[in-house]
């Protein structure tokens, strides 16, 4: 159990510099929609409820705060790996929920606007950003943040306090040398 933990809280962060860009993208999705969930009943509440969620009211507020702190962290680069796996759940249960009706014919939400509007092929084009949230948040569990986030920050605060104290010994052993 140490073992995951110590990989959730201390992921890879020498990674290329790029990882930027999917943690900016499925951050920022994550937040506006996260945001639009109390903004527009349609898309928290009254979405839920077509859905038939337990308690649609708690289950859309506390999805919408997980997507507005949730994204918040994953564009700074925050616990990327720690709030990746509740996003990769929740992408599963969207997927689930909402093609699995859209394939068999019987989705209490509205049809897309143009065909194909029910079946494989509907599914396949109204999946695809659910399926892009997916993939970008297992790419960063498995990648981790990157170069340019708050956690590889705090990595190179935990190096520069272990390998310090050796520094400065190695420092004085070079000034004794050279004397």
């Amino acid at each position: 159990m140490k073992d995951q933990i110590n990989w959730l809280m201390h992921p890879p962060v020498d990674g290329p510099r790029a990882v930027i860009l999917i943690r900016v993208m499925a951050g920022t999705v994550f937040l506006w929609e996260g945001i639009m969930k109390f903004v527009f009943a349609n898309q928290g509440i009254g979405r839920f409820t077509k859905l038939g969620f337990p308690a649609p009211h708690f289950t859309a507020s506390a999805d919408a705060w997980l997507e507005i702190i949730g994204g918040s962290l994953l564009i700074a680069g925050l616990l990327t790996r720690v709030i990746a796996i509740p996003f990769i759940i929740e992408m599963l249960v969207a997927m689930a929920s909402t093609k699995i009706p859209m394939y068999l014919g019987t989705s209490p939400l509205p049809l897309p606007p143009v065909p194909p509007q029910v079946g494989f092929w509907a599914v396949l084009h109204e999946i695809r950003s659910e399926y892009a949230q997916l993939a970008s948040c297992g790419f960063l569990l498995l990648a981790g943040p990157g170069r340019w986030s708050i956690d590889a920050i705090q990595a190179r605060r935990r190096t520069d306090e272990v390998t310090g104290p050796q520094r400065a010994v190695n420092s004085e052993a070079r000034l004794i040398k050279a004397a």
